[in-house]
């Protein structure tokens, strides 16, 4: 087993190969002593681990407590596993000597502070054989410390294997996740809805209905309607920095402004520099006004306590005549 890790990662961490007694299973601890992700952890340990099976109990060659061990500190569990679930697979048949395996790892996450970040359903082994079908064999384990900086689990590169796929771990901090658009479903035109939907018509299904037709006639039909549905309705993207005070017409005005400037920086003559400047003063007057409009509004429903907190911050710090005290000449 092998762990690879990028020159320029080198450079600026210290990475320290761990081992546990046995070929299958190697960690690297990378160590940053400023913090890794802008947070107090220093440390972070990524465990690589391939199963395989025994003859003899507990008929693996890793056992459960070896892999999922408590850190305080954030580590990364990834390997090809060698397990069927019904979780990370709802369509494979699994015999009984099967589940108990798969269980001892998958359901130890309900009792350990261990997350599954496989997507459901999305296949990482895809076998040569036509008889055989795609399969769930590789699996992800993040523990509490390291969950909340997951941004991603996806496949979107080839394989690198004769059957297996590459799978991509995206590490991010939670401040500059952007969440996908999402459908305004209070602004769907549903008369528009309502007449796209009555030429909507499912796609045939073969006579013979298997797994693969089966899923692959669900994924076509529920695109095509879900393609309908948000071709009728505005996306909204919800931003980090977005502020209840503010309103639809100070985008416009900062769209315009930029647009001046723009036009002011390419032909810097005096009529195109005034339009920017009085552009700039609309601008920043009308954030001026929103945000007293907003806190008069938020004053005028506050209770009692709320308006005394508010003076307070308001005539905070106090000045010097307030306890006596004169400015020495």
């Amino acid at each position: 087993m092998a762990i690879y890790i990028s020159c320029s990662l080198d450079l600026h961490l210290l990475c320290t190969t761990v081992f546990h007694g046995t070929s299958e299973m190697l960690s690297i601890d990378v160590f940053s002593p400023e913090g890794l992700f802008r947070s107090p952890n220093r440390s972070l340990r990524i465990t690589s681990v391939y199963l395989l099976y025994t003859s003899h109990p507990p008929y693996c060659s890793i056992t459960p407590d070896l892999v999922f061990s408590l850190l305080h500190y954030p580590h990364l569990i990834v390997g090809y596993f060698n397990l069927h679930h019904p979780l990370l697979d709802p369509l494979c048949s699994l015999s009984d000597r099967e589940s108990t395996l798969s269980a001892r790892y998958v359901d130890i996450t309900l009792a350990t502070p261990y997350h599954l970040l496989n997507t459901p359903g999305v296949y990482t082994c895809f076998p040569f054989d036509t008889f055989m079908r795609p399969l769930v064999l590789d699996m992800a384990f993040a523990n509490s410390p390291l969950s909340p900086f997951v941004s991603s689990w996806d496949t979107p590169l080839p394989s690198t294997s004769p059957d297996h796929v590459r799978i991509v771990i995206t590490l991010q901090l939670p401040a500059l996740m952007v969440r996908p658009p999402t459908p305004h479903w209070a602004l769907l035109d549903w008369p528009a809805v309502g007449e796209a939907l009555t030429d909507f018509t499912f796609p045939l299904c073969l006579s013979r209905v298997i797994a693969n037709t089966l899923m692959r006639w669900f994924d076509i039909s529920s695109t095509h309607l879900t393609a309908i549905l948000t071709s009728h309705a505005t996306a909204k993207r919800p931003c980090p920095q977005l502020k209840p005070w503010w309103p639809p017409r100070l985008s416009a005005l900062r769209r315009e402004y930029h647009r001046f400037s723009k036009v002011s920086c390419l032909d810097p003559c005096p009529l195109n520099w005034s339009n920017m400047k009085c552009s700039r003063r609309s601008n920043f007057k009308a954030i001026t006004s929103a945000k007293k409009t907003h806190w008069s509004d938020f004053m005028s429903t506050a209770t009692p306590s709320i308006h005394l907190d508010s003076q307070i911050v308001r005539v905070w710090p106090p000045s010097p005549k307030a306890f006596g005290l004169t400015r020495c000449q």
